[in-house]
């Protein structure tokens, strides 16, 4: 068996995902690199990986991509992980900050604002995390991933973009999926999401081998009740419907 190269995306939320690879059979035959959202669509685009777990909104964009996996990165609710951080209420915002790390969240974040509330703020991009200020009035920030952690105490309004999806379209949201560039073998594939499986079974294990940030405990919680993994019939719906709405909004 050739070694597949798996970019992984170095967040809490993949935490079972690379717990499940690190612990299976086939890890011994693939080199696996972390990386954020925007560089694991990069290596994908690039062919310098086979196979990633791959912002949503960048999936359309890869030549032959193919969706390998049973399992994502989704949400039917509250997924507290991607989030606008204000200092002001909703339709006060007039600068929106935005977090180069993950286009699936910046332009969920100008599609609902733009469509579902019918607010327009400026955006401003390339986001650096030490230059967040919650007491700059009128400035909201789109966090995502472990930075939501960290920042989510410092502001008085935290919308959830999951959320808001839901009652915007009453679908949950897919993050990000497993997607492959080159072909891969069935046995390959099986294989793969049987590891993917196992970590999904192991969350505590997964969570005390990422040492997460915001304590054993509160990590289990948010992986088990904000993170829903299967890429089920509603989570291929949604994908269609945030493609085909996103479009409009690729600069």
């Amino acid at each position: 068996m050739r070694r597949i190269k798996i970019s992984a995306i170095s967040y809490l939320n993949t935490a079972p995902f690379v717990y499940g690879l690190r612990h299976s059979e086939i890890y011994k035959h693939v080199d696996v690199v972390y990386d954020s959202p925007a560089k694991c669509a990069a290596r994908l685009l690039s062919r310098d990986a086979d196979l990633g777990i791959v912002p949503a909104v960048i999936i359309p964009q890869i030549p032959e991509y193919k969706i390998v996996s049973n399992y994502c990165i989704g949400a039917d609710g509250p997924v507290r992980s991607v989030a606008i951080c204000s200092s002001t209420p909703l339709e006060k915002i007039e600068r929106l900050y935005l977090d180069g790390e993950s286009r699936t969240s910046i332009l969920l974040a100008r599609l609902l604002l733009n469509e579902y509330k019918g607010l327009f703020p400026k955006t401003i991009t390339e986001l650096q995390e030490k230059e967040i200020d919650p007491s700059d009035s009128g400035a909201a920030y789109v966090l995502i991933g472990d930075k939501v952690f960290r920042h989510e105490a410092d502001f008085p309004y935290i919308y959830d973009l999951a959320q808001m999806w839901k009652e915007f379209r009453n679908l949950p949201f897919v993050f990000a999926a497993w997607t492959a560039v080159n072909p891969l073998s069935d046995d390959f594939c099986e294989a793969f999401n049987l590891a993917l499986s196992d970590g999904i079974g192991k969350i505590p294990e997964a969570v005390a081998e990422y040492k997460p940030q915001i304590g054993e405990q509160e990590a289990v919680k948010y992986l088990t009740e904000n993170i829903k993994y299967e890429l089920d019939e509603p989570k291929h719906k949604a994908l269609i419907e945030f493609w085909s709405m996103a479009s409009r909004y690729r600069s």
